[in-house]
């Protein structure tokens, strides 16, 4: 039993959630214990790394990011891939559907994949090496079978990609546009054709101009839901704000990589080398922003930080990525669905995390060792 202001499907409740794998009530009571704020639990839907390991690392690496996630109140994640050479991808996916189908259980849930990459733009890669190659449903297919891939990032633009959008979206994937040079026509056939989304909206992607609007202008004009990273360092809070108005289920992610939980210093993103420094991860080069070192908890203070309220941060790295794949039984509380529950005090900081009724020592697992340069 949890007391404090639960946050439920219609508003706050003061009072108490009883749960055991599931959760069975709640109900009102104004003697209850109430400096608690009890939400569902983070979904991450975009997750490279944690810990010092990537998930291109393969073997148990799925379950470190996952386990280091987990003390961030992040209860289900998509393990993300980056561009690399077609045995380098297979060796990931063959790890990530090992780590689900063995489950740990002090880790978040693994419910998939997140495939970012190979069908990307050249000219658009940002961090991503440049080894990309055009989409085809069986390489699709092949690598489905290896671990569930629940959302795909690729460039409309790129030949054969706006025909392969509704074939992916017939094995139930989530088409992102993402890493793109494309127009603003090229993203509203895509949407037509059945595109789901936008990965890391204004990274990666053409920009918004009054005269060429851009993959942005389309996401903005007609997108339903779009992934950003709250980092305050890939959206500053103005562009946030207006995607925020313009885009009805915007939802965080962290974009997390190896450097998340860890010490300024050296590590990997795929095969590329990056520098975590003063909360920024970049290329070894410098020149780019190379995912984040963001956590679910973090991004959710951001959010508040940058003026929503609590109910609504909460939606944007709860609710809305568990709708945009589908999941009725998580990212709300409410009777029937899974216990994966976090519980925050008034400055917004953890103070417990259920996996599934399940509350995780927050404090194991959490810190680890600088990986040498």
């Amino acid at each position: 039993m949890l007391e404090g202001r639960i946050l439920t499907p219609n508003g706050w409740i003061h009072g108490r959630l009883h749960h055991g794998r599931d959760i069975v009530a709640i109900e009102a009571d104004h003697t209850a214990r109430g400096d608690r704020w009890i939400l569902p639990g983070f979904i991450d839907l975009h997750v490279h790394g944690a810990g010092g390991v990537d998930i291109m690392q393969g073997g148990d690496a799925a379950q470190t990011v996952a386990r280091l996630h987990a003390r961030h109140g992040t209860t289900t994640l998509l393990a993300t891939t980056m561009t690399a050479p077609p045995a380098a991808i297979e060796h990931a996916l063959r790890g990530a559907g090992a780590a689900m189908a063995s489950p740990a259980p002090d880790t978040a849930h693994i419910a998939g994949v997140h495939l970012e990459g190979p069908f990307l733009n050249i000219g658009r890669l940002g961090a991503q090496p440049p080894l990309v190659k055009q989409g085809t449903l069986e390489q699709v297919q092949a690598w489905n079978a290896l671990a569930p891939i629940r959302v795909l990032t690729l460039a409309p633009e790129v030949e054969g990609h706006l025909q392969l959008i509704p074939e992916l979206c017939g094995m139930g994937i989530r088409v992102q546009a993402g890493h793109s040079a494309g127009s603003y026509e090229d993203g509203v056939a895509a949407l037509k054709a059945g595109l789901a989304g936008f990965t890391h909206l204004f990274n990666g992607m053409t920009g918004l101009n009054q005269y060429a609007p851009g993959i942005v202008g389309a996401a903005l004009a007609h997108g339903e839901y779009a992934e950003i990273i709250p980092d305050l360092h890939h959206a500053k809070p103005g562009a946030i704000h207006a995607a925020l108005r313009a885009i009805p289920r915007l939802y965080a992610v962290t974009d997390a990589t190896s450097a998340t939980g860890m010490p300024d210093g050296a590590y990997m993103l795929g095969s590329q080398h990056v520098m975590k420094c003063a909360g920024c991860v970049r290329l070894a080069t410098g020149d780019s922003l190379a995912g984040s070192a963001l956590t679910m908890d973090q991004a959710l203070r951001n959010l508040v930080g940058i003026g929503l309220t609590l109910a609504d941060a909460s939606d944007r790295v709860s609710r809305f990525p568990a709708d945009y794949l589908g999941m009725q039984d998580r990212g709300r509380l409410a009777p029937g669905t899974r216990a994966d529950i976090v519980v925050l005090d008034d400055e917004l900081q953890l103070r417990s995390v259920l996996l599934h009724g399940r509350p995780l020592d927050l404090q194991q697992g959490k810190h680890h060792a600088p990986v040498p340069a």
